[in-house]
């Protein structure tokens, strides 16, 4: 189908009373709705086919249940049940973990279930995707109403089979009487069947319904629990799949954004003489200090952006500059401070110990890195009808803030999410949709925009930089009596990670909107790493306050777990520090002080998967150059410990540490992971091992440097990632699969605490503990002659 008949088709369509399009479509429609199910034929006409222009309407409130799932027999041989989730797949497999939970709640095969992802006038508004929780909490609305769509269509077998319920028996979508063994199918079912209210609680992350039908028991599950291939990943290998960069829109022109020279730089002259004589270039942009030029193609916007010129004033020396960045981070006065955990007396009981152990841990500003830099679409009609194509994981959240950027009704905007290149936090796909809109509405025409790689490491919003300072007390037989944990860190809510308001993106600030603070987000002990229950403990966390506080390319938001792997590589490291100070088995030593079973359990299991051998001072040391200690290449393991919320991970991880050069390499790693109920083996092992390769990179590689007024690292040369070369040569993967508890998270726990395990393989392989991150082979070599 192409794109402008499925526009024309979509036309039609949204002219239909909701009366005729259930008459026409003999369909079932059931679920709580904040969409108008008139859009649901042209979606399943085609997956992936884009969608129209904003519809303009009010949606309906939660509790019309007319939204949430779709059974339908016109379309394709037998029927097709088509899903509406606010929820979005951005690499991790969610869809198809989806599927399987809606497919086995309905009994229906995988491949008859189709989604319709983040479109705010389709979706209902689940908070888009974050917090590893789209299974956890996205999910259960799902299950409840494809529990209740099969109790409903059940009831209405019961009447034309002339048989109890309690006899029926459902096998893809056919239902069987048991006694009579007469049939019939859900498309037989669908006819006479009409709303089915349902109970809606909570908002957001947490938005569920209910109904009068309760799902199965996890004992009875046939197809949640096994590896079902993923459902995205066919026409991606084919090169068919439609990315956000495939978005064409009639009349659509390519849009480039002219940066400042720097952070504060004002805009003082545009120069766009020389762009006009470029084929194709329509014509320059200017708002405030943003500045963008839009052309009939992007080759013409691409040089056009170069050809003109724009004169600023001197940037602003602001930023330390980066080799100060931890002095400045502990010596600048907080904006706000919090005791985090107090727990008896600490700085007495650290004073009396018999040995005191302190150590000092750095993490850097990190950039997304996207493997393609964003990409978005926008039309912004002069009747205020707005479209926006766009990557970024929380749809409803930019819809609400582009009504505010355009003035205009919440029910005059629409987003429409399609797959990005990747998102982990806010990378700037939301920047850059913002800077579609304004080019959108500047040409009056729609607006593609695709940033470049220096966009998007230059400008794109950063992961925050933390410094942990940790002291801990020792008495005679190795017992922790006292320690101490203090943070230092910029926020990492600094950019509003929910992006609902027009003052979080980077081109409206430029534009004049006010900056708006997403607010105080603390590196906070016993939260983002595992809560070892000493007796006395004090935890502190120092908030500074951002270089700038408008338009600044050092804006910190979130990253992959946004202060998570900070902490953790902290805690974690003076964990192994301790047990080496104590002369105990870091793993001994963890479960000593850390009680809880599920902690416990997946320690032994990756242990055992390893081999593990006890480990005490970094004596014995394997070469692989022969018994010759000083040869060019030693071998170390290290362990740690991820704990978050509710999900835990113990990884192992074997290095290989060349002494001459200061090269680590990651060899292997066992990663034992509960995160309760398993939904597809293959799938969560996928997303950890991918959660294992970017940790790699975080830890050896990346790093966001600066000077005091922009950002130098931005592009591949200047901003390394891990290569196909740095990927370890086993990765083992051990599940341990808690079918008494419902599915936790499962996209960021196993990267919390990785930098702990090689650092404390690095330490295991050669005596040097390195304490800031990342571990370039500078620093391994200055710590091997230190």
């Amino acid at each position: 189908m192409q794109f402008g008949s499925s526009l024309e088709q979509g036309r039609r369509d949204m002219e239909r009373s909701r009366r005729e399009f259930i008459r026409d479509a003999t369909g079932l429609v059931i679920g709580f709705s904040l969409i108008d199910t008139s859009l649901a034929p042209q979606v399943l006409a085609q997956r992936s086919t884009f969608p129209p222009g904003a519809p303009g309407r009010t949606v309906p409130a939660p509790d019309r249940l007319d939204g949430w799932l779709l059974i339908n027999p016109a379309y394709g041989p037998g029927y097709l049940v088509q899903v509406f989730t606010g929820k979005v797949e951005i690499g991790m497999g969610v869809e198809t973990a989806l599927a399987q939970i809606i497919a086995e709640e309905l009994d229906v095969p995988v491949d008859r279930v189709f989604f319709v992802m983040g479109d705010t006038a389709q979706t209902p508004d689940q908070g888009g995707v974050g917090g590893s929780t789209s299974i956890s909490q996205g999910a259960n609305p799902l299950r409840n109403a494809a529990a209740l769509a099969r109790a409903v269509l059940l009831r209405r077998a019961s009447e034309e089979l002339n048989v109890p319920v309690a006899d029926l028996s459902v096998r893809d979508g056919v239902v069987t009487a048991r006694t009579t063994n007469r049939t019939t199918s859900y498309s037989n079912l669908l006819t006479s069947l009409t709303d089915v209210p349902l109970r809606v609680t909570g908002q957001g992350f947490g938005l569920n319904v209910q109904g009068d039908a309760k799902p199965k028991s996890p004992a009875d599950y046939t197809l949640v629990g096994t590896a079902v291939p993923r459902v995205d990943l066919p026409p991606k290998l084919t090169g068919t799949f439609s990315y956000i960069t495939d978005v064409r829109i009639a009349g659509m022109l390519h849009g480039r954004v002219i940066r400042p020279a720097g952070v504060g730089a004002k805009l003082q002259r545009v120069d766009d003489s020389a762009a006009k004589s470029i084929a194709g270039y329509v014509r320059t942009v200017t708002k405030g200090d943003f500045v963008g030029v839009v052309a009939e193609n992007e080759w013409a916007a691409i040089k056009a952006a170069k050809a003109v010129k724009v004169t600023w004033s001197a940037p602003l020396t602001v930023f330390s500059t980066h080799e100060r960045l931890y002095d400045y981070l502990r010596t600048t006065p907080p904006k706000s401070s919090r005791d985090t955990l107090k727990r008896g007396e600490a700085a007495m009981a650290i004073a009396g110990a018999a040995k005191v152990v302190e150590a000092t841990y750095e993490f850097p500003f990190q950039s997304h890195a996207t493997m393609g830099p964003g990409c978005a679409v926008a039309d912004v009609k002069a009747d205020g009808v707005t479209t926006v194509w766009s990557g970024a994981q929380k749809p409803h959240a930019m819809q609400r803030a582009f009504a505010e950027l355009l003035g205009v009704p919440l029910e005059r905007v629409r987003v429409v999410w399609v797959e990005d290149s990747g998102s982990y936090g806010r990378a700037g796909f939301e920047d850059v949709a913002c800077d579609a809109v304004l080019l959108s509405q500047a040409a009056g025409r729609p607006v593609r925009v695709q940033w470049m790689r220096d966009d998007m490491t230059a400008w794109g919003p950063k992961g925050p930089p933390v410094v942990s300072v940790m002291r801990a007390g020792l008495d005679a037989g190795g017992e922790v009596v006292g320690l101490e944990y203090t943070s230092y860190a910029f926020s990492g809510n600094e950019v509003n990670a929910v992006p609902q308001v027009a003052g979080n993106f980077l081109g409206a600030q430029l534009a004049g909107v006010p900056a708006v603070y997403g607010g105080d987000e603390f590196a906070e002990w016993s939260r983002m790493a595992p809560p070892y229950a000493f007796t006395n403990v004090l935890a502190r966390a120092h908030l500074i306050a951002g270089f700038h506080p408008t338009a600044s390319p050092l804006r910190s938001t979130h990253l992959r777990d946004p202060e998570g792997p900070a902490v953790s590589f902290a805690v974690e490291s003076f964990i192994d520090e301790l047990a080496r100070a104590a002369g105990a088995d870091p793993i001994e030593f963890r479960v000593k002080y850390y009680s809880e079973p599920r902690a416990k359990a997946v320690l032994e299991a990756a242990a055992e998967k390893a081999g593990w051998q006890r480990r005490g001072d970094p004596l014995v040391r394997r070469t692989t150059s022969g018994p010759d200690l000083n040869g060019p290449a030693v071998t170390g393991r290290g362990v740690s410990l991820g704990v978050r919320n509710g999900t835990y991970v113990a990884t192992i991880a074997d290095v290989e540490v060349n002494r001459r050069t200061g090269v680590v390499r990651v060899t292997r790693f066992v990663c034992a992971h509960d995160c309760g109920l398993v939904v597809n083996p293959d799938g969560l092992t996928r997303t950890i091992e991918a959660n294992l390769m970017q940790s790699i990179s975080r830890t050896l590689k990346e790093e966001t440097t600066f000077d005091r007024s922009r950002v130098t690292s931005v592009d591949w040369p200047t901003y390394g990632i891990v290569r196909a070369s740095d990927v370890p040569d086993a990765v083992d993967i051990v599940l341990v699969n808690r079918k008494d508890l419902p599915p936790g998270g499962a996209g960021e726990p196993s990267s919390r605490a990785i930098a702990a395990a090689i650092g404390s393989a690095i330490f295991d392989a050669t005596g040097v503990r390195l304490r800031r991150v990342p571990f370039t082979p500078a620093r391994v070599v200055a710590g091997l002659r230190g």
